[in-house]
């Protein structure tokens, strides 16, 4: 999909987080005595459960509160909310089910006056094991007497004007066993599918990274998640596309919602909005993809056909979701994944070569059947459609793509790795478009479509440490390195394939991939962490999805919640 425009970055954004909303529990426990001593038996068998744990929060008053602060064991740090606002609330996720016995809170002097302690098995429902109107600061040691694998402070009056704020949120009790009933199998944070050996990833405390990508996910989800057009449909606005709704976005959404369940307890609810929108969009030539356009009515245009971006994208989220939350629900989502993927390999691949067409309106014949794009070529996507569908064909399309981003760094971009937007003459010797192919003059060159290329190559090094796909990742990673001197502020946007610049400007669809081909070299940890700050001092441009959403799927790899199903 072509960016129509370069935009620098504005401030807008940044001065609220968005509250997430948590349905509550019809049940209400009644409000609990503070428990100040407790007695020995009960205290020999209770263990710290909470430290170093995932945690999220509502809101965080700035750098240095983060979430994460509150499970560090450190009485030094905290966590504070946004100042004046309520309710707020922190949530540790424990990993699994646990019985839970005692919460401690370490307040700071912004305490909390009326809150709930709360229990969840799916950070969806809450069940209150505390409550309290009267609280007054300093340290709350509570007995309690509850379940779940997720356990929050959720307060509703501030006993100060300012926020919420915890030098430690602590938790004891024992696991329970068993697993989480309707919750996400891979929730977010959990980092339960662990990189190839040797990845970096940015410095500091786990779940202070997490919690950053949670922050801008929350404001990337209020600036372009909408209910526009009724029926139950769930879109993601593009305000830089030539249509307000488009097939990439809607891609981007699927995936990026299905990984960040366990975050959002809207997580599973705007999936599916998502899922109705793609079946009642379907493309004009296969019914199996994605129309890829639509306009402020919410119909289909342009023919109705796909756009292979948007599809791969849309398949990848259908089997995260199979994965998260099982396919026995409202939707099949597995049913639904092996359609779209069968419906890429029909009509969105070129048989002969095994690259990706444009879109699944080019057919044999026309003079687009031979050109591909290459922020396409997504190779965990590939590794992925293999496994579901036990289709060796998918085997081939990787390699056949592997082999010729190795063929296209080698061939035309010797010094820098960098690939172009469009690639013609797949057929015979496949090239850079000579110019204007499709887009734009610069199709030959690094520009708004490839500048995705280091974060695809990257997502697949990163998670299956393949050789062919760590030595592009690197080879794109030294250039970009030496180019700026490691001050990520000089990366700009677009290069001609020999490393020339095209214009100058900041953008996070340019500089944010970086970070994910940072990652993949041992000797890049400074640099990466330079990227990693880069990204946390760049407010959500709520202009452009396409930005946006690039830098928060490269922030959720970076922080490790990167997974293929």
């Amino acid at each position: 999909m072509r960016r129509r425009s370069v935009s620098l970055l504005g401030l807008a954004g940044l001065l609220v987080l968005p509250l997430t909303s948590i349905p509550q529990a019809q049940a209400q426990a009644p409000a609990q005595p503070r428990a100040q001593e407790r007695g020995e038996a009960a205290a020999a068998a209770d263990s710290l459960v909470s430290a170093g744990k995932p945690v999220t929060a509502s809101s965080v008053e700035g750098t240095g509160f983060e979430a994460g602060r509150a499970v560090d064991g450190n009485t030094a740090t905290r966590w504070a909310s946004l100042e004046g606002v309520d309710p707020q609330w922190v949530r540790i996720d424990l990993g699994a089910a646990h019985t839970v016995s005692r919460v401690k809170l370490n307040w700071e002097a912004a305490y909390g006056k009326a809150y709930r302690i709360q229990t969840s098995a799916d950070g969806t429902t809450w069940t209150d094991v505390y409550a309290t109107t009267t609280g007054d600061g300093g340290v709350d040691d509570l007995t309690v007497s509850g379940s779940g694998r997720y356990l929050r402070m959720h307060g509703t009056s501030r006993g100060t004007p300012y926020g919420y704020s915890l030098w430690e949120f602590e938790v004891y009790g024992a696991p329970s066993g068993g697993g989480v009933p309707g919750g996400p199998a891979v929730p977010f944070g959990s980092h339960l599918k662990p990189y190839a050996a040797g990845t970096l990833k940015p410095s500091g405390a786990q779940a202070v990274l997490d919690q950053k990508v949670v922050e801008y996910y929350n404001k990337w989800k209020a600036a372009f998640v909408r209910q526009n057009c009724g029926n139950g449909w769930y879109q993601i606005i593009s305000p830089d596309a030539d249509h307000p709704y488009v097939a990439e976005a809607q891609g981007y959404g699927m995936v990026v919602t299905a990984t960040m369940a366990g975050a959002d307890p809207d997580a599973k609810k705007i999936f599916d909005g998502l899922v109705k929108w793609k079946i009642d969009h379907p493309s004009s030539v296969n019914p199996n993809l994605l129309a890829a356009e639509q306009d402020v009515a919410c119909k289909s245009v342009n023919g109705g056909d796909g756009a292979t971006d948007g599809d791969m994208d849309v398949a990848y989220g259908l089997l995260l979701a199979d994965k998260q939350w099982g396919s026995a629900g409202t939707y099949n989502y597995k049913d639904l994944a092996l359609k779209h993927i069968a419906a890429i390999k029909k009509d969105e691949l070129n048989p002969t070569t095994k690259l990706l067409k444009l879109g699944d309106w080019s057919s044999s014949g026309d003079q687009y059947y031979y050109i591909s794009r290459t922020s396409d070529w997504m190779v965990d996507h590939f590794r992925a459609f293999r496994t579901a569908s036990g289709d060796t064909t998918w085997d081939a399309v990787r390699s056949a793509h592997q082999t010729q981003i190795s063929r296209l760094q080698s061939t035309y971009a010797s010094g820098t790795g960098l690939l172009p937007d469009f690639v013609v003459d797949t057929n015979t010797t496949p090239k850079p478009a000579p110019g204007q192919v499709l887009e734009d003059p610069n199709d030959g060159a690094y520009w708004w479509n490839a500048c995705r290329t280091p974060w695809r190559i990257a997502d697949d090094a990163v998670t299956s440490g393949d050789a062919t796909s760590l030595a592009a990742a690197r080879k794109l990673n030294s250039w970009i390195k030496t180019k700026t001197g490691g001050d990520p502020n000089k990366i700009a946007i677009g290069y001609k394939l020999n490393g020339t610049q095209i214009s100058a400007g900041s953008e996070a669809a340019f500089f944010a991939p970086f970070a994910v081909a940072a990652m993949t070299d041992p000797g890049s940890q400074a640099w990466l962490d330079a990227l990693w700050n880069k990204m946390l001092t760049t407010p959500v441009d709520t202009s452009s999805y396409f930005s946006a959403s690039i830098q928060l799927q490269v922030m959720i790899t970076a922080s490790g919640n990167h997974w293929v199903p």
